[in-house]
């Protein structure tokens, strides 16, 4: 099989240990350059994690010829320019998520990888993560039985930067909405994944803390095509942390969290079952390496352009009346 030579656009936090050496340890996968437009930090992300080659310009990188595949790990207000120069060069597109900054522009990244004859994915990576495929698992053996609704809960505190800079994903210009869209986009995407498209979305966003412009509130429900409905609730401005999702069947539930690593919960008229799955160390590596598969010819990636653009879909819905 052929290694894939990977070049990174976008060397920050994200890649330092769930992407980045993911790419390196993945079979017949190897990261051979990395950009930041800040040339030092590309340089030393480079020299720290073994990497041959650093740019500060993302077209060196993308047209360097021993670059097979580019991964855009950048903020998602440039997700859809990057993308389009890597498919204009035609080669295949990862690409951070949250997609894009809405659904027009998911959809316009898919055309350009179309027209350019290029695969695109979304590095929505539960969709390859041992804990959420023991989930899909539960559900597609009958454990829960017919499955009728979904509920999401999630509470944050707000914990302000030491410096007093706020982050970009806050910043709706940057991030295209708040905490929300950063967070929210993973439950949206594996619910998509266990339950199939969601077709109707309905709630409302606010601010209700005042901390920065971005929503940090959102309730809302949803009906999927399967005819599963589903509830949902955000803050990011509440008194403690919780963080669960529950699938309801007509023979028993399955409580998790987007983001723990506490075991799954399967209650049925039987008792309570705990199934304590393992988080691999670089979160990323399971998807990325069904990339590298199917660079190879050997099946598919599960995350795809069309599939991540259902999750924008899905935000757009709730966010257009706030941002208007």
């Amino acid at each position: 099989m052929k290694t894939i030579r990977w070049g990174i656009i976008g060397c920050g936090n994200v890649t330092e240990v769930k992407s980045g050496p993911g790419l390196q340890k993945a079979a017949h996968s190897a990261l051979v350059a990395v950009m930041r437009r800040d040339g030092a930090l590309a340089q030393d992300y480079a020299a720290r994690h073994g990497v041959p080659r650093w740019y500060d310009d993302a077209a060196a990188l993308i047209n360097d010829p021993e670059v097979d595949a580019v991964y855009i790990a950048t903020p998602p207000n440039v997700h859809k320019a990057y993308t389009e120069q890597v498919a204009a060069a035609g080669k295949p597109v990862y690409v951070e998520k949250p997609m894009a900054m809405n659904h027009g522009e998911c959809l316009a990244m898919v055309d350009a990888c179309k027209a350019a004859g290029v695969p695109l994915w979304v590095a929505y990576y539960r969709r390859r993560l041992p804990r959420f495929l023991k989930v899909k698992e539960l559900i597609e053996n009958g454990a829960l039985g017919t499955i009728r609704t979904a509920t999401v809960t999630f509470y944050r505190d707000w914990r302000p930067p030491a410096d007093g800079t706020l982050p970009w994903r806050v910043q709706p210009a940057i991030a295209g909405g708040g905490l929300f869209v950063d967070l929210a986009s993973h439950t949206f995407d594996y619910l998509d994944y266990f339950l199939g498209p969601v077709v109707q979305v309905e709630g409302h966003a606010s601010n209700v803390a005042g901390h920065y412009a971005a929503e940090d509130t959102v309730v809302c429900s949803f009906a999927f095509a399967s005819g599963v409905h589903g509830v949902g609730l955000w803050n990011f401005a509440s008194y403690a942390d919780l963080d669960q999702t529950e699938i309801i069947g007509t023979k028993g539930k399955v409580t998790f969290s987007s983001f723990g690593t506490e075991p799954i919960r399967l209650t049925t008229a039987d008792g309570i079952t705990e199934f304590p799955e393992p988080t691999p160390a670089h979160v990323q590596q399971p998807l990325i390496q069904t990339i590298v598969d199917e660079l190879n010819g050997q099946g598919e990636c599960p995350s795809t352009g069309e599939s991540a653009a259902r999750t924008n879909w899905v935000m757009d819905q709730l966010l257009q009346e706030y941002y208007q």
